[in-house]
């Protein structure tokens, strides 16, 4: 295999954000991306594999379809696996994971599968087989079909590198990246959280402005493949852009999150474009910019006890967005439907259910007001 061969690549996001990741794939030039359940595919090579992981800001994870046979019994299915070229990709002495999920084949014991793929490598490659393996193979057996992927990813693409203090159920960066595209941020408008957190949503437009790489800060599993080239990938990084002015704002009541907000900021090289104040939702200033967009994961769900106190929250923060942001739009997350509509906002509209925290969330966009 080398880096002309076309393999398909597929993205992986939160279901209900297909669309969302479909389109900003395509805006880094990957034209033929198309919406899949639970993400994108397209067909690319190794350097769009490096790119996709370094580039991507709403990915989850990045997998590389690196071949498929069929076998409709183990016995096939070792000797077919003993055939397979594990060395165009996988290094013998890189130690490797293997997952098998079997569905509607005659191989149904995923269990066996696994152990007949993982003695094929040892055996035919010399790779180690280790539960804690830099690299992953995903194999999924589906109407006897026997595909196999690589994860090129490693650590779950929303852990960006710089990010070292976090709250309570935080939004994940990749998330957070998704709802801003969601709400048409593109970069040119101020931004604002009054319930900051640890920073997530300022960050991440900041660094979108900015056009910062979301992957800049961290290594990939594909820097262990043997289709690696150390050159070639570093020919994708580019140096960061100089902001002109502060255009993204947090505030938080919590002095943690105030303290956790610029320490993260500093680390992700974007403090000189980010202010965050400490600030109750009473207490919130619009920020002295032309109109742009609040954006906020206020509380909500079962880690919350008292829901009256929460009905209170959102309504005083739908006063204070009426009262002071005049011709600002306003993108909220949250579980529950009647917290949203509790805020006054008038337009309010919402998209589908999204995965979170071991919720359904949705977010919910209004104005301008």
């Amino acid at each position: 295999m080398t880096d002309t061969d076309l393999m398909t690549i597929f993205l992986a996001c939160p279901p209900g954000l297909e669309d969302v990741l479909r389109d900003e794939a395509r805006e880094l030039g990957w034209a033929k991306a198309q919406s899949v359940p639970g993400g994108v595919e397209f067909e690319g090579g190794w350097p769009d594999v490096w790119r996709a992981n370094l580039e991507l800001r709403g990915a989850t994870r990045v997998l590389v379809r690196i071949g498929s046979f069929l076998a409709f019994h183990p016995a096939q299915l070792d000797k077919r696996s003993r055939k397979f070229n594990w060395g165009a990709v996988l290094r013998p002495d890189v130690p490797v994971r293997v997952e098998v999920v079997s569905k509607r084949s005659k191989i149904y014991h995923a269990g066996a599968a696994k152990q007949r793929i993982e003695r094929a490598i040892t055996e035919e490659l010399g790779a180690p087989i280790s539960a804690e393996g830099l690299v992953s193979l995903k194999v999924r057996i589906d109407d006897n079909v026997v595909t196999i992927s690589v994860d090129a990813s490693g650590e779950s693409l929303h852990k960006r590198g710089h990010k070292e203090a976090v709250g309570k159920a935080p939004m994940r960066e990749t998330l957070a990246a998704l709802f801003l595209r969601s709400c048409g941020y593109d970069g040119s408008q101020a931004i604002y959280d009054p319930m900051c957190g640890s920073g997530t949503f300022v960050i991440e437009a900041a660094e979108m402005a900015l056009g910062l790489q979301a992957g800049r800060a961290r290594g990939f599993a594909f820097e262990h493949l043997a289709t690696f080239d150390a050159d070639g990938y570093a020919a994708l990084k580019r140096p960061a852009v100089v902001g002109e002015g502060l255009r993204f704002f947090g505030s938080d009541r919590n002095d943690g999150a105030i303290a956790n907000s610029t320490a993260n900021a500093l680390r992700a090289g974007v403090s000189e474009v980010t202010s965050f104040q400490k600030a109750a939702v009473s207490d919130m200033a619009r920020p002295d910019t032309e109109p742009g967009l609040v954006i906020v994961n206020p509380p909500y769900g079962s880690r919350i006890g008292n829901k009256k106190l929460l009905f209170g929250l959102y309504a005083s923060l739908g006063e204070r967005l009426k009262a002071d942001f005049a011709g600002w739009r306003v993108g909220m997350i949250t579980s529950d439907t009647g917290l949203a509509r509790a805020t006054g906002l008038p337009g309010m509209r919402n998209g589908p259910p999204i995965p979170h925290g071991g919720l359904k969330v949705k977010l919910f966009e209004a104005g301008p007001l």
